[in-house]
């Protein structure tokens, strides 16, 4: 009698997807008591050594199956125990509605001989996969445990991850097991003292349900990020400043040069300059340069880019947008949407992606060009997680079968690829460098002469500019016209998504898999409000502006104002925890040093903020309230 194997998807699709693939479509499919997403598939497969031809049992979770939380004796809210919830007990257990999932791993791994694990590869997925582990571990102690690599649901893929299983990562997994943990302790001890402080202040405040620190710490430094650039568009005061702008014809064309001082923001030293020039009366070319250009093509796609994107161009937000991709991975279109890697391995057969292209009517014939000689290897960029390659199409699917939002993104994705496939944008540049009255002024042309991957790639902008007629080195002219311009700086916008989510990717919050959760949910708890954008695709109209309200201000000046180096609102706890968890991984720092040193550090803050409470009531008074200006 063959061997059983038991194999484990993070969620039903994935589940489905591999037990097709795996079975060839002969699949006996069976419900799970309790839960009806969940189905268990049946079939046979040949494994190679050392499993061998096997009969297997094909299941999946539902994301995490445990929670993590505190005893019953710690449920109660007050101000005097939060202090109490550093050090307090922990529980993991399976989560109610998860119960059935758990008691059908179990009862699986009671029959078999090994678990094969095939949750998402990345950090998260490890952990899960580690829930799936203990579930298993209740049925048969001592039971086989390996896990799938694969970052995509094609076929070939997927034959290829069954017959190469690898152990799972215990470091990833202790990392995230720690980041949860921190997770339970910092956002329950904050929000508990932060909601009972304000609510006390009567009022609006009163009414707050839970005025949440959120999970972990990301949350304040999000929202930090959007008041301080409300500030800055607050407290703006514009500035006058002065220029000289020349301009000339010749050959029937208005040549425009620009001052290279560019501006200056005292009046009276332009118009000594400005009247030099006109004192001058010719001007002179210095320097002629006409040179060879080109505008890069994209480096390959990850998950912030994602998103960056998504939000500017096809006008949705990130969260939405990467809900779209995770639908598209699942149902087998493109690769999975969360990687930090921006460089193609050398050894994948990009060519026979390109050819899956081939059959469109919008970018068909520029994938066919590529393959016809066309093809560039796409260029690398500096980061790879190894485990998931860029963001590309792995199967072609007529957009027209796609819903709108899906059409748009797969659209984006498969764009995108071929772009990086293509050659870079040739021109042409030429520059014209004149000296007028001591002053030196410069006018620029550019010439596109090959658009290459801006055929296929209309979200990048570069167009031929002002043609420049000829001019000589050495020659002089008398300018047709010279004048003195002014104007004044101008504001700051408020911050826009793809903007918050670059700070927050240089400042270390979240992971790519995370930032759109964490704005999400600052907008879900109203400490911000979006203005702009019309929602629609395509490209036109605004991107959406972070606004903060009342609160959102007055909880991130009150932590502000404690006085504090590490102030909740600031990024720089959050972005140490992140560099640690990565330690973790490495194997150079432990779970539990981790999170004995991260407790400390929020430790000092608690009590800080204790101490210092006053001024966090008084910036809610102030901006919450109206009162003291």
């Amino acid at each position: 009698m063959p061997s059983r194997i038991l194999c484990v998807a993070e969620k039903p699709s994935i589940a489905r997807s591999v037990a097709n693939h795996l079975s060839g479509g002969q699949v006996h499919t069976r419900n799970v008591p309790g839960n009806h997403y969940v189905k268990n598939y049946d079939f046979d497969f040949a494994f190679g050594p050392p499993w061998g031809n096997c009969s297997v049992t094909m299941t999946s979770v539902l994301g995490h199956l445990t929670t993590t939380d505190f005893p019953s004796q710690y449920k109660k809210w007050q101000i005097s125990t939060c202090r109490e919830l550093f050090d307090a007990p922990v529980i993991t257990q399976v989560a109610e509605d998860k119960e059935p999932i758990a008691k059908n791993i179990t009862q699986q791994a009671s029959s078999s001989r090994a678990l094969f694990i095939w949750t998402d590869c990345d950090r998260e997925g490890e952990h899960i996969g580690s829930e799936v582990r203990q579930a298993a571990l209740k049925g048969k102690a001592g039971i086989e445990v390996k896990r799938a690599i694969f970052s995509n649901t094609e076929r070939a893929h997927i034959l290829r991850a069954a017959q190469n299983p690898v152990p799972l990562d215990d470091r990833q997994v202790n990392a995230v097991a720690a980041r949860m943990e921190l997770d339970l302790r910092l956002g329950v001890i904050f929000t508990r003292f932060t909601t009972l402080t304000l609510q006390a202040l009567g009022g609006e405040l009163a009414e707050q349900r839970v005025i949440s620190y959120g999970k972990g710490s990301c949350q304040f430094p999000t929202l930090g990020f959007v008041v301080d650039r409300y500030f800055r568009v607050k407290n703006f005061v514009p500035e006058k400043f002065w220029s000289i702008k020349v301009t000339h014809r010749r050959e029937g064309m208005d040549v425009n040069f620009s001052w290279r001082r560019h501006r200056l923001f005292d009046r009276m030293s332009v118009v000594v300059l400005f009247e030099r020039c006109l004192a001058a009366r010719l001007a002179k070319v210095t320097k002629l340069l006409k040179k060879p250009t080109s505008k890069r093509k994209p480096l390959p796609l990850t998950t912030v880019e994602l998103q960056k994107l998504g939000s500017r161009f096809l006008r949705m937000d990130s969260q939405r947008v990467m809900k779209v991709a995770e639908d598209l991975y699942n149902k087998g279109w493109i690769s999975y949407p969360r990687t930090e890697t921006d460089q193609f391995d050398k050894g994948m057969d990009l060519k026979r992606l390109v050819e899956k292209q081939t059959q469109d009517n919008a970018w068909g014939q520029h994938a066919q060009g590529l393959l016809n000689g066309a093809f560039q290897q796409p260029r690398g960029g500096r980061n790879n997680d190894q485990a998931h390659p860029p963001i590309h199409p792995v199967n072609y699917v007529a957009p027209a079968t796609l819903g709108e939002d899906e059409r748009r993104v797969y659209e984006f994705v498969v764009r995108r690829f071929l772009a990086c496939c293509s050659d870079d944008a040739k021109g042409e540049s030429t520059s014209v460098e004149i000296e007028y009255g001591s002053e030196l002024f410069a006018a620029n042309g550019l010439l596109v002469l090959q658009k290459n991957y801006l055929l296929v790639y209309p979200y990048d902008r570069w167009e031929s500019s002002q043609q420049l007629p000829q001019f000589t080195v050495g020659e002089t002219f008398e300018p047709s016209e010279a004048n003195m311009t002014d104007g004044e700086t101008s504001s700051p916008g408020y911050l826009t998504e793809p903007e918050l989510i670059s700070l927050m990717d240089a400042n270390g919050i979240g992971t790519d898999a995370t930032m759109a959760e964490h704005i999400a949910k600052i907008k879900e708890r109203e400490y911000v409000m979006t203005q702009g954008g019309d929602g629609a695709g395509g490209g036109g109209g605004s991107v959406q502006q972070f606004i903060p309200t009342t609160l959102g201000v007055a909880l991130i000046e009150g932590y502000d104002s404690i006085g504090l180096e590490t102030s909740l609102g600031k990024p720089f706890l959050r972005k140490e925890m992140e560099i640690k968890m990565k330690e973790i991984c490495a194997g150079r720092k432990s779970r539990n040093d981790f999170v004995q040193e991260t407790l400390e550090q929020y430790r000092d803050v608690f009590v800080r903020t204790q101490q210092q409470v006053e001024l966090l009531r008084a910036a809610c008074r102030k901006y919450v309230f109206g009162e003291g200006g």
